[in-house]
């Protein structure tokens, strides 16, 4: 079995039209071909490689990691000494992934690593975490290593990204037992010694996702009497130094291979990430956004698992004289089940080719000046990672709860057992509307984009591609879905309440979200009827349902409604 061989969804988004400019640039013109004999010479053999590597993860995934993951649950993470001592288990998934030399994936070549783009790093984690989603934490946290490549000095990515590329784990230290989502009350203190030139960190972190990895990135209070984000730096902080203990591990609902720390600072040397003062305002805010990215593509990888352990069951399962899956209420749970998947899948691969496109502008940048018109692009690019980012975290996320549901549903009695898979992805799926930012924040994010119109030019933009005859209708009906989420945004300004607009803004985005999944999934339809087709009906007429429901509410809401929901 093999989880990308069978995955002919990931093999069309591999090789989307806009993945030839970013391997090209990723690539640096193909220019490394000479100094590297494992560098491919032009766009065809990049996409090869891409495509061996992911064959391999795909068979280590379904061959090792997806059994690992029930011996895990009954043999997780414990703690000894101040220190994590990982399942067997995990320790072999590890081990396997780093013989295999998928570690490092994104990092660049003169420091070991692949220098795969973000889109297929993301398939590599989208096939990790649909065999175990707590594994994929531990593996997919290697991608923390970009905020030192972007932010740090020579010297440390010199000394840190090497070491990710071997193998170290990482971990982003952030949230304290007071200070969760709102990072600016962080506490955790960062002195500076004149002495010694160092600078040593102090304090306790709590609900760490591996937080006994090998290298800490850690945000810490540097400014003495400051109490906001202005106050806040980035360190980076090595487990070898001795000085940094796991108290202990979460009791969590799910994800149990993935150890949840808190984690202690006995005055632990650390070095300086970046520039002072920037910790939370821009480097944690780049942190989080390459998270909530892994978070969604989490999601999706639940969602496929869930679809695939539901279909399965149903094939196999009889009752009264006939399969399951021939009878009308399974087979509709299982096309709209499919129909989320695909919808949600459609855009975290849009919103991965935005963020490539802008690292590789930002990496051209170091190198040389960029012309006026390369400028405009960059910022275009990075406008729409932000804009997406926080649409696929939180409906992605959403989609993963609504399938794991699902999914236990459809194996009636015998999803509820511990037995089958799907018992453990209804655990694993509920932390994913929940960390890296939970959906109502993922609203506040997003609802600018919403109320400045850029959305809507989003929404255009996708429904200009050109399709079939065949899909017309379709893109018909996404358009009058368009126009009823454009009156929504005007009417909702037109209270003039901010009060107001923070009270529907999580129906503006969910408007949003479900009209650009649908124009997305019809834009992929396009390019490949046979496989989006079927997927895109059932999406849009469930689009249709939500995007009606909340134009109403709000057609109908008058500011004195407030007092209800007080």
């Amino acid at each position: 079995m093999n989880y990308y061989s069978e995955n002919r969804e990931l093999q069309h988004f591999l090789k989307h039209p806009l993945m030839k400019r970013i391997v090209e640039m990723k690539e640096s013109g193909y220019s490394q071909a000479g100094e590297y004999n494992y560098a491919p010479v032009d766009f065809e053999e990049a996409v090869s490689g891409y495509e061996q590597a992911l064959h391999l993860a795909g068979e280590l995934c379904a061959e090792v990691v997806a059994p690992n993951a029930m011996r895990i649950e009954e043999n997780g993470p414990t703690v000894e000494d101040g220190r994590v001592k990982y399942a067997p288990a995990t320790e072999e998934n590890l081990d396997i992934f780093r013989k295999a030399g998928l570690m490092g994936v994104s990092l660049p070549r003169n420091v070991g690593g692949l220098n795969f783009p973000v889109a297929v790093f993301t398939m590599v984690q989208e096939l990790v975490c649909r065999a175990d989603a707590g594994f994929g934490n531990l593996w997919g946290l290697q991608d923390c290593a970009t905020t030192i490549y972007n932010f740090g000095n020579d010297e440390q990515r010199e000394r840190y990204l090497p070491m990710v590329s071997r193998g170290a784990t990482m971990s982003m230290d952030l949230t304290e037992p007071d200070a969760g989502s709102d990072l600016q009350s962080v506490r955790l203190k960062a002195t500076y010694c004149e002495e010694s030139g160092c600078w040593y960190l102090d304090g306790v972190k709590r609900f760490i996702t591996n937080g006994d990895s090998d290298i800490h990135l850690v945000l810490a209070r540097s400014e003495e009497g400051s109490v906001d984000g202005r106050g806040l730096s980035l360190f980076i902080c090595e487990k070898s130094c001795g000085r940094v203990r796991t108290r202990r591990i979460e009791d969590k609902m799910g994800i149990h291979g993935s150890p949840t720390c808190e984690v202690v600072f006995d005055h632990a040397p650390a070095e300086l990430c970046g520039s002072r003062r920037m910790g939370l305002i821009k480097y944690v805010m780049s942190l989080m956004n390459g998270a909530r990215l892994g978070i969604a593509t989490q999601s999706v990888a639940i969602s496929q698992a869930a679809y695939s352990e539901a279909k399965e069951y149903a094939v196999a399962r009889k009752q009264f004289g006939k399969a399951i899956v021939e009878l009308p209420p399974v087979y509709e749970l299982l096309g709209k089940m499919k129909a989320r998947l695909d919808a949600a899948r459609s855009l975290l691969y849009e919103t991965a080719r935005n963020v490539d496109m802008s690292y590789q502008f930002a990496d051209a940048a170091r190198m040389r000046p960029l012309s006026p018109e390369e400028r405009a692009e960059s910022k275009e690019f990075s406008k729409r990672a932000d804009a997406l980012t926080p649409i696929i975290k939180g409906m992605g996320s959403e989609f993963a709860n609504m399938n794991a549901y699902d999914a236990v549903q459809v194996h009636g009695g015998s999803g509820y057992m511990r037995d089958y898979v799907c018992e453990r992805l209804y655990r694993d799926a509920r932390i994913t509307s929940i960390y890296e930012g939970t959906t109502q924040l993922q609203v506040v994010a997003a609802i600018r984009y919403a109320t400045s119109g850029f959305y809507s030019q989003l929404l255009e933009e996708y429904l200009a591609t050109a399709m079939p005859e065949a899909l017309a209708p379709l893109r018909a009906r996404v358009e009058a879905m368009a126009a009823t989420y454009n009156e929504a945004v005007g009417a909702v300004q037109g209270f003039g309440n901010q009060e107001v607009l923070d009270f529907l803004s999580r129906r503006l985005y969910e408007m949003a979200a479900y009209c650009i999944m649908a124009a997305l999934l019809l834009a992929d339809a396009a390019r490949d009827e046979e496989l989006f087709a079927s997927s895109a009906a059932k999406f849009v007429a469930e689009a249709e349902a939500v995007v009606a429901a909340h134009s109403t509410f709000i057609k109908n809401f008058t500011p004195e409604l407030l007092t209800q929901y007080k």
